[in-house]
């Protein structure tokens, strides 16, 4: 039984004060809930959020760069993301490859760096609208889980999350069907097995993530192949993030 992950990505949103006392508020509100609880937070409050000592709380980062330490300015390295208690960081998404121009095979180092570090990788895979409309949905994900996966060692596998986001429903107020969702979490299941093994793949969680709010959480979470949810905008308000962890 895979437990179910949802991951809050609050993008660049909230100040220190801000971002402690929601945090504040998660952490009593989610207590006792079966669901592992995330939130990727601007890298300005993870060493607030960290001195918080949370317990039920996990704490991601937004982004990273794939080398160690070095002339990199403005870049983040896995060893920082660990000092401040990060567990996870969110690599990939679609803003990322959109605006920053990332491409699979940054990514994939990324990734590779984040795993020999320790940290647990939340992997963004989705398409745009123009690839949705040509039917090029599975081929765009199948592509880019498999070149974010590369080099990923059967052994390091269960610690990587996928997070399916359609490029179109993020930010934008649509979203995605949950059984059409279904299908394409499916066809990434798929992937990994073919890739690696049925078992393996089976070990694997599988977020949704695009305009995910309180409304429609339950239908996606009934979904069988749907693990979790990454989670934007309504992550910001803790009384939605709640209710989302709680559905």
């Amino acid at each position: 039984m895979r437990t179910p992950i949802i991951a809050g990505n609050w993008k660049m949103h909230k100040n220190v004060g801000e971002a402690l006392e929601t945090a504040r508020q998660l952490e009593e509100s989610v207590q006792g809930s079966p669901v592992e609880v995330v939130i990727c937070a601007p890298f300005t409050s993870l060493s607030a959020l960290n001195a918080l000592g949370l317990s039920k709380v996990r704490l991601g980062a937004q982004n990273m760069y794939f080398a160690d330490q070095g002339a990199f300015t403005g870049e983040i390295s896995a060893a920082m993301l660990l000092d401040v208690g990060c567990e996870y960081v969110i690599l990939g998404h679609s803003e990322r490859r959109a605006i920053f121009k990332e491409d699979d095979e940054l990514i994939n180092k990324k990734v590779i760096q984040a795993l020999k570090m320790g940290l647990k990788p939340i992997l963004c895979v989705g398409e745009t609208l123009e690839e949705r409309r040509a039917g090029q949905t599975e081929d765009v994900v199948i592509s880019q889980t498999t070149k974010g996966l590369a080099g990923v060692g059967a052994d390091e596998l269960p610690k990587v999350v996928i997070a399916y986001e359609p490029v179109w429903a993020i930010g934008t107020g649509e979203t995605c069907d949950a059984a059409d969702a279904n299908q394409v979490i499916g066809k990434i299941r798929e992937t990994i097995a073919e890739l690696y093994t049925p078992e393996l793949a089976q070990k694997v969680r599988i977020q949704y993530g695009g305009s995910v709010k309180p409304s429609n959480i339950t239908e996606i979470m009934e979904q069988s192949e749907i693990d979790g949810a990454l989670v934007g905008g309504a992550s910001l308000n803790a009384e939605d993030f709640v209710a989302i962890v709680k559905y």
